[in-house]
């Protein structure tokens, strides 16, 4: 009994060796390159904004690609709610993003996970943010769906790469939820220009299809 205990905390132990590294409360400022997430809207909307009665999924507000985050990462794992002097955003600051975000809460939450291992302050955090998403062009193939459609999940990356002719196809990945489009991230340098994705990044959606809702 006591080898089995000796053989299954070894064998915790290697399996969490081969993880990604998800501790919380590291340095900010120490990190490698950036993810940036975009959240296809539709798509969010059906799983949950809809039943909170989100703003940004109301009829007619047009959104398609939306920021969900701008996030420091490793080569292998990532940081998040990092120790920083810098103070938090306000009010404004985090309202003002709704444009690209959607609301001013995710701008929030999005700081307090991501923004702080940035180490920038908010107003840097931000500007960059909005810089790396006015960097990607987002397909408008994908804007002008009729209706909801069936898509394989290599389709909208190729859409991608050929609207940013800087992107290589390791630094994209293509994530679904439930069987519905979900995610393009994109792996930038700290100067937000295109690069590899780190291994722990490269999981496209293993679908063959996925359901891509219309814009509203």
């Amino acid at each position: 009994m006591h080898r089995l205990t000796i053989l299954c905390a070894a064998f915790a132990a290697a399996l969490c060796a081969s993880l990604p590294a998800r501790a919380e409360g590291e340095r900010a400022g120490d990190f490698d390159y950036y993810v940036l997430a975009l959240s296809w809207t539709p798509s969010w909307c059906a799983h949950e904004g809809d039943a909170r009665d989100a703003e940004q999924c109301a009829p007619e507000q047009g959104h398609g690609f939306t920021l969900h985050g701008l996030w420091p990462q490793y080569e292998a794992g990532w940081p998040s709610f990092c120790r920083t002097a810098e103070r938090d955003p306000t009010r404004r600051q985090t309202g003002a993003m709704a444009d690209i975000m959607g609301s001013g809460g995710l701008a929030w939450y999005q700081w307090k996970k991501h923004g702080r291992c940035s180490g920038l302050d908010p107003d840097a955090y931000f500007d960059a943010a909005r810089r790396a998403y006015d960097g990607i062009a987002r397909p408008e193939v994908l804007r002008a769906l009729p209706r909801a459609m069936d898509i394989p999940p290599e389709v909208v990356e190729a859409a991608f790469l050929e609207a940013n002719p800087a992107l290589k196809p390791d630094g994209i990945t293509i994530t679904c939820r439930a069987g519905r489009l979900q995610e393009a991230q994109i792996c930038l340098t700290r100067d937000l220009q295109p690069r590899t994705c780190g291994e722990d990044v490269r999981r496209d959606c293993g679908a063959r299809t996925v359901l891509v809702p219309p814009i509203r």
